[in-house]
């Protein structure tokens, strides 16, 4: 059995050392690599949540114009029938409406339409999938 080589301290230094070396290079390196990549992230999250924040209002513009056009159109609607629609007032054309909208022919009739339009959506859905 040989014996075993004595270990020269001052070699195994400089090889502790030169390896220590090597490895906190890559190692701060990597850190910034990983510091730049939580920065880009960060960002695209920012820009992420102003993008929804821009498509909830647009979302809300876009039904409350929906909503708008359609009263307006339902109103002009309305004052076709109307005689003197500039003579009656708000009460007057909702007592009209309500004696209208209170016969019995007048809720079948609703109800059908609804139903008939419901329908109709369903059907629509149905073959055109999003």
């Amino acid at each position: 059995m040989t014996k075993p080589k004595a270990l020269n301290c001052k070699k195994l230094g400089a090889f502790v050392l030169l390896i220590t070396r090597k490895e906190l290079i890559p190692m701060n390196e990597k850190l910034e690599k990983l510091t730049h990549q939580k920065a880009t992230a960060e960002k695209k999250l920012t820009a992420a949540k102003h993008k929804e924040k821009q498509l909830e209002h647009e979302l809300k513009r876009l039904t409350r114009s929906e909503r708008t056009h359609r009263l307006c159109t339902r109103a002009g609607m309305l004052e076709t029938f109307l005689q003197e629609p500039t003579l009656l007032t708000d009460d007057d054309v909702m007592e009209l409406l309500t004696y209208l909208f209170q016969s019995d022919d007048a809720k079948r009739k609703l109800n059908t339409l609804i139903e008939k339009r419901r329908k109709t959506l369903a059907r629509d859905s149905v073959e055109e999938p999003l």
